[in-house]
């Protein structure tokens, strides 16, 4: 029998989904929001609590943790409802939030980060879910895209906000603000789900315990990674003896053929941490780059990247409301070129000192790209998934997001360190993002189609 049509007039603002859409978008703000406030605010925390020895453990461990969070909540959701462990993600994420705003010492604040990265995986998996339980396939593209869009505002106005909430009242409210407006937020969600059919019918009834082992092994590779340049001359040793463990730790927390980039989901997998570690590795070197080449205060290096954000954001919204009329193989392409361009003129920037217009403007091509690609990535897993898996793919695709920046960060970092001082260096790590892109057009062609097109089956 033939589905009901759709009524995208007003999408996922009309009545019937609009408390779901903006709260599940207000958490996605906030914990975006914290994420660029936290690289604000380190410094000073760091010196109040003088713990520059546990600095690089206080970002390294909330990514770590995260990939715990992501497996527990994906198996939990394809056991039942999602109800449960979105209530409990909240919960250890704002806990985190807490413990980091009230400790007394960085020991405390690191472990408040351990709780918090919990959660965070968790938040996000199961939000995920609740899309695909809650929204019908034909207005997917567009929460997502509303979903990208929330990390545009947090771009622009968190790390100036979180200064001003330091310089005029304390660090700890960068952490207890955002933990209080989480629950205002989480109630405008948990309210309106209580009155949604969210269990399914038929659960997913296999192993867990494995995959939780596996997802601590990949969580102790990941932080490993971040850590390896403490361990000077033995920092490559430690690097491949991490790589080694993610890879076989991962594999089972990631769908069948991925790391040989099957046709269909295990294909959007694998594009999903290519390109997550091409733009995230190379993006954090841009302002580096402005600051230490062009003289550029902090606070303008920053704001370099918000074309880059803007136009994400613009991108996602054409992708939510034409991404099946252009198609997966031209989003993939057309979104390559974006992201191959940006690299290329970041590259060309620092090899030959151009002015720094042409960087900042060519970084924006980036945010286009990603803004088309990222988003659909995610349309797509959902599409391919069944309720019994939904939680598994939703939590291996954000697996592949996390292992793909964190390794990339990692190699790029050494490689900075290795050429710092020479001309080289900066060339090198967005060399490093373009090759990443251009192996990204392996999977990104092998996509296939599910049925992420127009809903249908």
């Amino acid at each position: 029998m033939a589905s009901a049509p759709v009524d995208t007039s007003t999408g996922v603002w009309q009545s019937k989904y609009l408390w779901v859409t903006v709260g599940a978008v207000a958490l996605i703000f906030l914990a975006a929001i914290q994420s660029l406030a936290i690289t604000t605010v380190m410094p000073v925390v760091s010196d109040d609590l003088d713990g520059g020895a546990l600095y690089a453990v206080a970002f390294a461990g909330t990514l770590a943790t995260s990939v715990i969070g992501m497996v527990a909540a994906g198996a939990w959701c394809d056991r039942g409802g999602v109800l449960a462990p979105l209530t409990t993600a909240v919960s250890l994420f704002v806990l985190g939030l807490v413990i980091a705003g009230l400790a007394p010492s960085m020991e405390w604040l690191v472990a408040g980060r351990l709780v918090q990265g919990l959660g965070t995986g968790g938040q996000t998996v199961a939000l995920y879910v609740v899309v695909a339980r809650v929204y019908p396939a034909a207005l997917h593209g567009r929460v997502f895209a509303a979903f990208s869009a929330a990390w545009v505002v947090p771009s622009l106005i968190g790390p100036f906000l979180a200064g001003a909430v330091t310089e005029f009242l304390h660090w700890r409210w960068v952490f207890l603000g955002v933990a209080a407006l989480t629950l205002v937020a989480f109630a405008m969600v948990v309210l309106r789900l209580h009155a949604w059919p969210l269990d399914t019918d038929d659960p997913a009834n296999g192993r867990v315990a494995p995959r939780l082992a596996c997802a601590v092994a990949v969580a102790a590779g990941a932080l490993a990674l971040s850590l390896a340049g403490e361990a000077g001359a033995y920092a490559w040793a430690v690097v491949a003896a991490s790589v080694v463990v993610i890879a076989f730790a991962a594999r089972p927390l990631l769908p069948r053929g991925t790391l040989r980039a099957a046709r269909g989901l295990p294909s959007v997998v694998l594009m999903r941490g290519l390109i997550a570690g091409a733009l995230f590795g190379a993006e954090i070197y841009v302002p580096y780059l402005l600051i230490d080449h062009y003289g550029f205060s902090p606070t303008w290096a920053g704001l370099g990247l918000t074309s880059a954000a803007l136009l994400w954001a613009t991108a996602a919204d054409v992708q939510g409301r034409y991404g099946d009329r252009l198609g997966n193989t031209r989003i993939t392409l057309i979104g390559s070129v974006l992201l191959l361009s940006a690299t290329g003129f970041a590259a060309i920037t620092a090899l030959f000192l151009l002015p720094p217009w042409v960087l900042i403007a060519g970084w924006a091509l980036a945010g286009a790209g990603m803004g088309l690609m990222y988003p659909r990535l995610t349309v797509l897993t959902l599409a391919y998934s069944t309720p019994q898996n939904q939680g598994f793919n939703s939590s291996a695709l954000s697996i592949s997001d996390s292992v793909g920046a964190a390794s990339t960060i990692a190699a790029m970092g050494l490689v900075f360190t290795a050429l710092a001082g020479t001309d080289a260096a900066f060339p090198a790590v967005f060399a490093i993002a373009a090759l990443l892109t251009l192996l990204g057009l392996v999977p990104g062609l092998r996509l296939g189609h599910a049925r992420e097109v127009s809903g249908r089956p």
